[in-house]
Protein backbone atom coordinates (compact mmCIF):
# COMPACT_ATOMS: atom_id res chain seq x y z
CA UNK A 1 0.00 0.00 0.00
CA UNK A 2 2.12 2.93 -1.34
CA UNK A 3 1.95 6.02 1.03
CA UNK A 4 0.72 9.12 -1.20
CA UNK A 5 0.18 11.96 1.30
CA UNK A 6 -1.71 12.32 4.69
CA UNK A 7 -0.70 11.02 7.99
CA UNK A 8 2.85 8.92 7.22
CA UNK A 9 3.21 7.94 10.96
CA UNK A 10 -0.30 6.12 10.76
CA UNK A 11 0.50 4.62 7.15
CA UNK A 12 3.96 2.80 8.74
CA UNK A 13 1.54 1.74 11.70
CA UNK A 14 -0.97 0.54 9.41
CA UNK A 15 2.06 -1.13 7.14
CA UNK A 16 3.54 -2.35 10.50
CA UNK A 17 0.82 -4.21 11.37
CA UNK A 18 -0.09 -5.77 7.98
CA UNK A 19 3.87 -6.96 8.44
CA UNK A 20 3.15 -8.62 11.45
CA UNK A 21 0.47 -9.88 10.20
CA UNK A 22 2.15 -11.88 7.79
CA UNK A 23 5.78 -12.46 9.43
CA UNK A 24 5.04 -12.05 13.42
CA UNK A 25 6.92 -9.04 15.10
CA UNK A 26 10.28 -10.26 15.59
CA UNK A 27 11.00 -10.17 11.63
CA UNK A 28 9.31 -7.00 10.79
CA UNK A 29 12.41 -4.34 9.89
CA UNK A 30 11.98 -0.17 9.26
CA UNK A 31 13.27 -1.38 5.68
CA UNK A 32 10.48 -3.52 4.96
CA UNK A 33 8.10 -1.06 6.73
CA UNK A 34 9.21 2.22 4.45
CA UNK A 35 8.93 -0.35 0.90
CA UNK A 36 5.72 -1.40 1.97
CA UNK A 37 4.50 2.08 2.50
CA UNK A 38 6.28 3.39 -1.14
CA UNK A 39 8.33 5.88 0.81
CA UNK A 40 12.21 6.04 1.43
CA UNK A 41 14.00 3.81 3.61
CA UNK A 42 15.03 6.81 6.03
CA UNK A 43 11.30 7.74 6.38
CA UNK A 44 10.49 5.74 9.58
CA UNK A 45 12.81 7.29 11.40
CA UNK A 46 11.51 10.87 11.54
CA UNK A 47 8.78 9.26 13.56
CA UNK A 48 10.03 6.22 15.06
CA UNK A 49 13.90 6.01 15.91
CA UNK A 50 13.91 2.36 15.63
CA UNK A 51 11.77 -0.69 15.13
CA UNK A 52 11.46 -0.83 18.95
CA UNK A 53 10.34 2.53 18.47
CA UNK A 54 7.95 1.47 16.08
CA UNK A 55 6.88 -2.01 18.15
CA UNK A 56 6.19 0.15 21.21
CA UNK A 57 3.99 2.55 19.46
CA UNK A 58 2.19 -0.47 18.04
CA UNK A 59 2.24 -1.88 21.40
CA UNK A 60 0.98 1.16 23.63
CA UNK A 61 -1.90 1.14 20.77
CA UNK A 62 -3.35 -2.21 21.05
CA UNK A 63 -3.25 -1.57 24.83
CA UNK A 64 -5.45 1.54 24.11
CA UNK A 65 -7.41 -0.58 22.40
CA UNK A 66 -8.04 -3.71 24.52
CA UNK A 67 -8.75 -0.61 27.29
CA UNK A 68 -11.49 0.72 25.41
CA UNK A 69 -12.87 -2.54 24.69
CA UNK A 70 -12.61 -3.30 28.20
CA UNK A 71 -14.13 -0.24 29.17
CA UNK A 72 -16.72 -0.75 26.78
CA UNK A 73 -17.61 -4.40 28.18
CA UNK A 74 -18.13 -2.70 31.95
CA UNK A 75 -20.41 -0.07 30.74
CA UNK A 76 -22.61 -2.38 28.23
CA UNK A 77 -22.66 -5.66 31.08
CA UNK A 78 -22.83 -5.95 34.37
CA UNK A 79 -21.49 -9.58 33.97
CA UNK A 80 -17.68 -9.57 34.88
CA UNK A 81 -17.29 -12.87 32.19
CA UNK A 82 -18.22 -10.23 29.17
CA UNK A 83 -14.75 -8.69 30.05
CA UNK A 84 -13.07 -12.02 29.53
CA UNK A 85 -15.32 -12.23 26.00
CA UNK A 86 -13.82 -8.55 25.33
CA UNK A 87 -10.61 -9.77 25.55
CA UNK A 88 -10.85 -13.01 23.54
CA UNK A 89 -13.01 -10.83 20.88
CA UNK A 90 -9.85 -7.85 20.65
CA UNK A 91 -7.71 -10.19 20.51
CA UNK A 92 -9.01 -12.68 17.60
CA UNK A 93 -9.60 -9.30 16.04
CA UNK A 94 -6.44 -7.71 16.10
CA UNK A 95 -3.82 -10.20 15.95
CA UNK A 96 -0.91 -8.11 14.98
CA UNK A 97 -1.23 -5.64 17.73
CA UNK A 98 -1.80 -8.84 20.47
CA UNK A 99 1.28 -10.56 18.63
CA UNK A 100 3.36 -7.40 19.91
CA UNK A 101 1.38 -6.96 22.92
CA UNK A 102 2.39 -9.89 24.39
CA UNK A 103 6.19 -9.97 23.07
CA UNK A 104 8.53 -9.87 25.37
CA UNK A 105 11.67 -7.72 24.26
CA UNK A 106 10.40 -6.10 21.41
CA UNK A 107 9.06 -3.02 23.09
CA UNK A 108 10.01 -0.61 25.09
CA UNK A 109 9.16 -1.22 28.66
CA UNK A 110 9.69 2.34 29.85
CA UNK A 111 8.06 3.53 27.31
CA UNK A 112 5.14 6.37 29.16
CA UNK A 113 2.75 5.84 26.49
CA UNK A 114 3.01 2.41 27.00
CA UNK A 115 2.98 2.18 30.77
CA UNK A 116 -0.33 4.45 30.59
CA UNK A 117 -2.25 2.32 27.90
CA UNK A 118 -1.19 -1.19 29.76
CA UNK A 119 -2.44 0.67 33.14
CA UNK A 120 -5.72 1.86 31.32
CA UNK A 121 -6.29 -2.13 30.77
CA UNK A 122 -5.41 -3.15 33.85
CA UNK A 123 -7.50 -0.82 35.47
CA UNK A 124 -10.42 -1.61 33.78
CA UNK A 125 -9.79 -5.72 34.11
CA UNK A 126 -9.42 -4.58 38.24
CA UNK A 127 -12.57 -2.45 38.01
CA UNK A 128 -14.78 -5.23 36.67
CA UNK A 129 -13.45 -7.99 39.11
CA UNK A 130 -14.34 -5.16 41.80
CA UNK A 131 -17.36 -4.91 40.76
CA UNK A 132 -17.79 -9.24 40.61
CA UNK A 133 -16.37 -9.44 43.89
CA UNK A 134 -18.04 -7.16 45.67
CA UNK A 135 -18.89 -8.82 49.10
CA UNK A 136 -16.48 -11.62 48.66
CA UNK A 137 -13.81 -12.30 51.05
CA UNK A 138 -11.54 -13.67 47.70
CA UNK A 139 -8.71 -11.61 47.26
CA UNK A 140 -9.36 -9.73 43.77
CA UNK A 141 -5.52 -9.72 42.40
CA UNK A 142 -5.61 -13.53 42.36
CA UNK A 143 -9.43 -13.24 41.31
CA UNK A 144 -8.36 -10.98 38.02
CA UNK A 145 -5.26 -13.36 37.78
CA UNK A 146 -7.36 -15.93 36.99
CA UNK A 147 -9.50 -14.56 34.83
CA UNK A 148 -6.51 -12.89 32.85
CA UNK A 149 -4.59 -16.54 32.37
CA UNK A 150 -7.83 -17.76 31.00
CA UNK A 151 -8.58 -15.68 28.63
CA UNK A 152 -5.19 -15.21 27.48
CA UNK A 153 -5.08 -18.54 27.21
CA UNK A 154 -7.96 -18.88 24.93
CA UNK A 155 -7.09 -15.74 23.01
CA UNK A 156 -3.83 -17.56 22.64
CA UNK A 157 -4.91 -21.13 21.41
CA UNK A 158 -6.61 -19.73 18.98
CA UNK A 159 -4.39 -17.25 17.32
CA UNK A 160 -1.81 -20.27 17.34
CA UNK A 161 -4.33 -22.99 15.56
CA UNK A 162 -4.59 -25.19 18.43
CA UNK A 163 -8.21 -24.92 18.42
CA UNK A 164 -9.50 -26.05 15.28
CA UNK A 165 -11.98 -23.58 14.90
CA UNK A 166 -15.01 -24.25 12.42
CA UNK A 167 -15.62 -21.91 9.72
CA UNK A 168 -18.83 -21.46 11.66
CA UNK A 169 -17.33 -20.67 14.94
CA UNK A 170 -18.43 -18.00 16.36
CA UNK A 171 -15.97 -16.19 18.66
CA UNK A 172 -17.75 -14.39 21.02
CA UNK A 173 -20.06 -17.47 21.54
CA UNK A 174 -17.09 -19.61 22.60
CA UNK A 175 -15.61 -17.33 24.60
CA UNK A 176 -18.67 -16.72 26.43
CA UNK A 177 -19.10 -20.76 27.12
CA UNK A 178 -15.43 -20.33 28.38
CA UNK A 179 -15.68 -17.01 30.98
CA UNK A 180 -18.66 -18.68 32.00
CA UNK A 181 -16.61 -20.87 34.17
CA UNK A 182 -15.54 -17.57 35.95
CA UNK A 183 -18.88 -17.61 37.50
CA UNK A 184 -19.70 -19.60 40.62
CA UNK A 185 -21.98 -22.34 40.07
CA UNK A 186 -25.88 -21.42 40.68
Amino acid sequence: MPYHHGDLRRALLDTALEAIGEQGPAAVSLRDVARRAGVSHAAPTHHFRDKTGLLTALAAEGWSLLADSLEEAVRREDDFAELGVAYVVFATSHPAHFAVMRAPGLARADDPDLDAAMGRAREQLRSGVQRFEAGSTRDTDTTALTAWSLVHGLAALILEGAIPLKPDTDVTELARAVTARLRPPS
